[in-house]
C-alpha cells in the first residue's frame, strides 16, 4: 500500500488520484470515479469531491493507497 502525504486537513478524491499518479488529468479522474472504478474505504466511491483524511484508504486499477497526514 503506497502512502500519499497531506499537508491540510483533507484532501479530495479526484486530486488524490491525480496525486497518486493513478489519473493524469481531472477528466481522467472523473471518468474513473464516474465508472465506479474508485474504492474508500472499501466502498465504491462516486463523488469526485468526497473529502478524504489521514487514515482513510481509497484504490483503483488493484493499487492500494493510504492517506496520511503531517
Amino acid at each position: 500500500m503506497k502512502e500519499i502525504k497531506i499537508k491540510d486537513e483533507f484532501i479530495k478524491l479526484e486530486q488524490a488520484l491525480k496525486l497518486s499518479g493513478e489519473c493524469a488529468m481531472g477528466s481522467d479522474a472523473k471518468y474513473a470515479i464516474r465508472e465506479g472504478k474508485v474504492e474508500v474505504n472499501g466502498v465504491t466511491e462516486l463523488q469526485r469531491g468526497k473529502k478524504l483524511h489521514a487514515g482513510d484508504t481509497f484504490t483503483v486499477d488493484g493499487h492500494d493507497y493510504k492517506i496520511s497526514g503531517t
